[in-house]
């Protein structure tokens, strides 16, 4: 982050002003108090609770089973562990079906979550529920490419690839844009296609598996850290391998417990046995 943007809360029009600078954007994404302490103090300028918590903290197959309920929980400890980061939050599955609906389930997400503004899935086809909220003071983020919440319609796939495609995706970028979007995640896009959507927006653009050429990257907490043990995507980095160092931890406190060397007096609270023989006396 810039020295300007470390000195105070993160805003959309600093996101703005880190692309026209030409200066990346790192955004990650962050499910609970502790995450988002520790995404805060590493200095990432946007944070972003994901219905995907849906898959990495609730177990589910896919991100359609997570509730409002469950997104205005989640993004309410992310803000409470976020002092300057900008906080977004995902609108879940069928929770803007119409205007009326997203403005319902936007204003929770800001008034009960304290989010600075939200994310939808989808191009042209809402751009006007987009407008509506951008009018009623929500900010809002746009999300074209690959996206989950259609994965039974669309597959898990990279979007775009055909020249029809391709088109179709600049053109709900364009529409996203129009509309009063401050950003756009592109997921699972040729690298090609995702900087030429890049340079043709005023906007910063968000890759997720869409090549280098965006103005910023976003990545699940769980891939960046190892916590599953297994393969990262192949869009994503492992950058350490926590997920070990957590399960060695764990197994040696339990060995510990079970050994008898653990807790030992220095773990313990004491007592002078004479107070002790008194407090119990006639017990």
């Amino acid at each position: 982050m810039s020295a300007t943007i470390s000195q105070k809360s993160v805003t959309t029009l600093d996101l703005a002003a880190m692309k026209a600078r030409g200066e990346k954007i790192a955004m990650l994404t962050a499910y609970d108090f502790t995450s988002a302490i520790l995404a805060e103090r590493a200095g990432v300028p946007v944070l972003l609770v994901g219905d995907s918590l849906g898959m990495v903290v609730h177990g589910h197959g896919t991100t359609l089973p997570v509730t409002l309920d469950d997104m205005v929980r989640h993004a309410a400890a992310v803000v409470r562990g976020a002092g300057k980061a900008l906080v977004i939050a995902d609108l879940p599955f069928l929770t803007y079906a119409d205007e009326a609906m997203a403005v319902r389930s936007a204003g929770r997400l800001l008034q009960e979550a304290g989010v600075a503004g939200v994310k939808l899935e989808g191009g042209a086809s809402i751009a006007p529920i987009v407008r509506k909220l951008v009018e009623l003071g929500v900010p809002v983020m746009g999300h074209i490419g690959f996206t989950p919440q259609s994965v039974n319609q669309i597959g898990l796939k990279v979007q775009g690839k055909a020249a029809v495609d391709a088109r179709r995706m600049l053109d709900d970028a364009l529409a996203l844009q129009e509309a009063g979007a401050f950003a756009v995640v592109i997921e699972l896009a040729p690298a090609a296609l995702a900087a030429e959507i890049t340079q043709r927006l005023t906007i910063p653009t968000i890759g997720i598996g869409a090549g280098a050429g965006c103005d910023g990257q976003v990545q699940v907490w769980h891939d960046i850290l190892g916590l599953y043990g297994d393969k990262p995507p192949r869009h994503a980095k492992q950058f350490a391998d926590v997920g070990a160092v957590i399960e060695g931890a764990v197994k040696a406190y339990a060995d510990e417990v079970r050994g008898g060397t653990f807790p030992t007096d220095a773990n313990s609270s004491k007592i002078d046995p004479a107070e002790l023989a008194q407090a119990l006396k006639g017990a």
